[in-house]
């Protein structure tokens, strides 16, 4: 039976990629027999300008529609409740999503919810929804978060200060329309760290242990491309074709780590993220080069083609001297895009580091990395990135 591939499954939504893209979330409500929609958005992305174009499309199709707009960067627990409480209130029957990772999160949280009829947090884990959400139309306004094609939402419990992750196909977007104009009012930072969030999930989602050859070509891509374009995105923010490639990079890194889950890197950024409440794409580069030399040993044969991938010439080399110019290529880059090198120089403290270690052992991400890690070995890269 050698050489037999392992059973593996891909789920993905409805893919609708390219310029305008996002303008038609009315046609796609009304094949869904839209009564009432729920619009789940952010301030920034209604200042942007983004929110008009899929109100215009829903009033064109005569579908009605409320706006919540109440979410937070890192969206919480309590949001979700009232997004749920309002979409019941309004009796709607369908949600839409305009905006980066925390909208579409919390949209998921919502859909969750008025289905199952029971607290957000009691969904945390690896399939723990009974009855499907319904229906789900993102329009991502960000490139790096991909939850506009992926299983998990990340809701923050503000009382334990903690980030949860809830996987679950249920939660896939049944469409998902992806623009990258969108992204045009992106800043710069924010550019960086999810631009640098979307190279952590395809990095993760190939040496994860549950990859296959379903993901793999999905996450190999995404990293030469993100290797490619980001720098000069950071010089050139209003270039469409950069644009366009962060942005299937990002999606193709989505495909990819929805599928073949994640790792260690994201379990420690929940832990990091609900506890001081920094930005998800942020702490995933804070920490992606020392993960990498903790797994490195692991995945060998795996972090080699990722080096491949990131433009390094790996023939002669040894799996040390491949992980070193690994680990400086992922820095490098960092710098290059302008993003800290220090988990201290944000605010850490050498007191923070036994909670989250504590924290983000009992993340669900931790499952598929590749090399098994206990809060002693999570502490220890908590340290080493300090």
């Amino acid at each position: 039976m050698s050489g037999i591939l392992n059973l593996r499954k891909f789920v993905a939504p409805e893919i609708l990629f390219g310029s305008g893209a996002r303008k038609l979330a009315g046609k796609y409500a009304t094949r869904f027999s839209a009564r009432k929609v729920l619009i789940v958005t952010d301030p920034g992305v209604t200042a942007a300008g983004w929110l008009k174009d899929v109100t215009e499309s829903l009033t064109e199709e005569n579908i009605p529609y409320h706006i919540f707009s109440g979410v937070s960067a890192n969206p919480r627990s309590s949001e979700v409740m009232r997004g749920a409480q309002e979409y019941r209130e309004h009796n709607c029957n369908l949600i839409i999503s305009v905006g980066g990772g925390s909208p579409m999160d919390c949209a998921k949280g919502i859909g969750i919810v008025v289905s199952n009829d029971s607290h957000i947090l009691e969904f945390e884990g690896v399939d723990k929804i009974d009855f499907p959400v319904p229906p789900l139309i993102f329009i991502p306004t960000t490139a790096g978060t991909s939850a506009d094609v992926s299983q998990f939402a990340i809701i923050n419990n503000e009382n334990e200060k903690v980030k949860i992750a809830i996987i679950s196909k249920s939660v896939v977007p049944d469409v998902s329309l992806i623009d990258p104009e969108t992204t045009y009012t992106m800043n710069p930072y924010l550019t960086a760290c999810t631009g640098i969030d979307a190279l952590v999930h395809a990095i993760e989602a190939y040496v994860s242990t549950g990859s296959g050859v379903l993901t793999d070509m999905y996450a190999l891509e995404a990293i030469r491309l993100i290797n490619t374009n980001l720098p000069p995105l950071m010089s050139d923010t209003r270039n469409g074709i950069l644009r366009q490639n962060i942005m299937l990079a990002s999606m193709q890194a989505g495909l990819a780590f929805s599928n073949a889950i994640l790792g260690a890197v994201h379990a420690m950024a929940h832990s990091l993220g609900g506890y001081l409440d920094l930005p998800h794409g942020e702490c995933n580069a804070l920490l992606l080069e020392h993960v990498v030399n903790y797994n490195f040993s692991a995945a060998a044969e795996r972090y080699r083609d990722i080096a491949g991938a990131m433009s390094i010439g790996t023939d002669g080399l040894s799996e040390s001297q491949v992980r070193k110019e690994l680990t400086k290529r992922i820095t490098g880059l960092k710098k290059e895009v302008g993003i800290p090198d220090s988990l201290r120089s944000r605010g850490v403290s050498d007191a923070d580091i036994p909670v989250l270690a504590e924290k983000a052992e009992k993340d669900p991400c931790l499952i598929t990395n590749p090399r098994k890690a206990d809060a002693a070995d999570l502490a220890a890269i908590y340290r080493e990135a300090m």
